[in-house]
């Protein structure tokens, strides 16, 4: 029998463009995901999708299950909303605060989604930069924040998983090599957002554990971080969907960091008392689905 689980899977598959994406965003292993889409393809008889097709391409029953998910899946997700409406109060407000600065690019797109689905939910950035999120939340003053996990006395919701490249000039001396290694950052001067070392990955995790002695120097913006890198005055490290565009038109050069790369995982953290609210759950979930579409690279958490 056809369900509705049935048509999300191959919904997702169209949105990640490959099965291992899709068992990411369906919280599912890739085995359990391959076997829910062959039991289909018994029971119609023949492939739903061309395995080698890059992105994913569907066969005519595949097309045909697509049209019908296509017309059931937003009315199924409509009534959830409402019903959940219902039984929580129609209306609330959501106060964003980021920890992960260079999320903002991902994130308007996110929020719009968000308010179609959610007009009567108010929804906003806590302007400013703010070294500490955390505090916020504590405060009051942010109802959700975008970042590192918090600790016990938040609810935490896992988002993904991204690269973290370093970033130099065209002529920088370290340009030439293909991945870099700890010792590489010897004497150079380092441009990040203006908070806590703690805070900062290639930091913490790579040059203060090897004793790199380094230069620190701040910026807001990841604009202008880009600009003192192209312009010589150093180097940064950013997530890879920061600087893909920047990269591609040659304005600098990104390289992975270690054999293995290094890579940071992101989070959705609210008080204890929200975890359950509808709309925030459906504001994760929002963020997991964009996200996966639209950025490259990265690995969604479950």
């Amino acid at each position: 029998m056809l369900e509705i689980r049935h048509l999300r899977t191959l919904s997702a598959l169209r949105s990640a463009g490959s099965l291992v994406r899709a068992a990411q965003l369906l919280n599912l292993t890739q085995s359990a995901l391959s076997h829910q889409i062959k039991l289909l393809e018994d029971r119609y008889g023949g492939p739903l999708f061309e395995r080698k097709s890059v992105p994913i391409g569907f066969t005519a029953t595949g097309a045909r299950l697509l049209k019908l998910a296509d017309l059931l899946l937003p009315e199924i997700e409509t009534a959830e909303r409402e019903v959940a409406r219902l039984m929580q109060g129609d209306s609330g407000q959501l106060r964003v605060a980021l920890e992960c600065h260079t999320c903002f690019d991902w994130l308007m797109p996110v929020m719009d989604e968000f308010r179609k689905r959610w007009p009567e939910v108010e929804i906003d950035l806590v302007s400013g930069f703010h070294s500490e999120p955390a505090d916020l939340l504590r405060s009051g003053e942010a109802d959700l924040v975008i970042g590192s996990p918090y600790g016990p006395e938040f609810a935490t919701f896992p988002l993904f998983r991204f690269e973290i490249l370093t970033v130099v000039a065209q002529k920088h001396r370290l340009a030439a090599q293909r991945r870099l290694q700890a010792a590489d950052f010897e004497g150079e001067t380092l441009i990040t957002y203006p908070v806590p070392e703690e805070r900062i990955d290639l930091i913490r995790e790579v040059l203060k554990p090897a004793g790199v002695h380094f230069q620190r120097r701040t910026a807001e913006l990841t604009v202008a971080v880009l600009q003192l890198v192209a312009s010589r005055r150093g180097i940064a490290a950013l997530p890879n969907w920061a600087i893909k565009n920047y990269v591609d038109y040659d304005y600098v050069i990104a390289r992975p960091v270690g054999e293995q790369g290094l890579w940071s995982d992101l989070y959705v953290s609210v008080p204890e008392a929200q975890k359950h609210r509808a709309y925030v759950l459906d504001f994760v979930n929002v963020i997991r689905e964009q996200c996966a579409a639209s950025l490259d690279g990265i690995k969604l958490l479950s």
